[in-house]
């Protein structure tokens, strides 16, 4: 208990607020990429991008470079929040189970993070709402963050906003379950490896296998979840399976990985940016 502090609360709010900063455009390509070609919704129902770099460059030129950053505010709001809370209790899970990280294990670091996930995108959930609802609408101008939120609440109530949690709850408890897990153990074995010291480089090296894990684990479960928060008044889909069912019967499987390049160039240069900065806080004294 005596090693329990805040600062892998605090530090993880930063270094998580900063990534996003850094790869938000790349992340609203993949909500644009992952809502069209719903055959039940007729407002996406058109394919509108061919990819990543299309869905791009026709939002800067259809919309304005603005509105590449449509639902930042949210997501930095999100991972204020949600980043704080999972790394934090993510550190605190596991100082509480081991006393010295040299001891941690694979299935140690795995139930601290499925944990830490579940509760932490619990709590940020109105804020993932809100993001992906300002993402998918197409125009910066259609209302601020507080305008969106109000406009939640007021058409759908507090259940409006708290839309999908039971998805968010799984995506989030796949992610930070792989990715935190995989990143610690990676590290570790570069560094028992002897070719690599607790350096950078190190922490570049398993941020990237940490962030393809991710993707390939989390990729089924966030279609689903962006198109279930996304649908409004009568619902298109009934429950994580009817929608995962109806994308599978109308689109086929690999729908499910709609989004994929756009989702593993997000969470690889999001995880490399997170990891880094984290790192270099962690040396502040303080």
């Amino acid at each position: 208990m005596s090693n329990l502090n805040w600062k892998p609360f605090v530090f993880g709010g930063l270094a998580s607020v900063t990534a996003e900063c850094g790869t938000f455009p790349i992340d609203l390509a993949k909500t644009r990429l992952q809502v069209q070609g719903q055959v039940g919704d007729i407002k996406y129902r058109e394919i509108r991008y061919r990819g990543m770099l299309h869905a791009i460059v026709r939002i800067v030129r259809e919309e304005g470079l603005r509105a590449l950053y449509s639902g930042i505010a949210p997501a930095m709001l999100r991972q204020a929040s949600y980043g704080t809370i999972k790394i934090g209790t993510y550190q605190t899970f596991k100082r509480l189970l081991v006393e010295r990280p040299e001891d941690e294990t694979l299935l140690t670091n795995v139930m601290c993070g499925v944990l830490s996930g579940v509760i932490s995108s619990s709590i940020a959930n109105p804020t993932d709402v809100l993001k992906i609802r300002m993402q998918a609408q197409g125009n910066v101008i259609q209302g601020s963050m507080m305008g969106n939120f109000i406009n939640i609440y007021q058409q759908e109530g507090t259940r409006g906003l708290w839309k999908g949690v039971s998805l968010t709850a799984q995506r989030a408890a796949i992610v930070v379950g792989v990715e935190l897990p995989v990143y610690d153990i990676t590290k570790k074995h570069l560094i028992l490896s002897g070719h690599m010291g607790d350096t950078v480089y190190t922490h570049f090296l398993s941020s990237f296998v940490c962030g393809l894990a991710g993707a390939l684990a989390s990729n089924p479960v966030d279609v689903v979840r962006t198109r279930m928060m996304n649908q409004r008044g009568g619902a298109l889909y009934q429950g994580t399976l009817d929608c995962i069912l109806q994308t599978w019967r109308s689109e086929g499987f690999m729908a499910l990985y709609k989004g994929f390049f756009p989702n593993w160039l997000r969470l690889g240069p999001w995880n490399i940016i997170f990891f880094l900065t984290y790192e270099q806080l962690k040396k502040i004294n303080v």
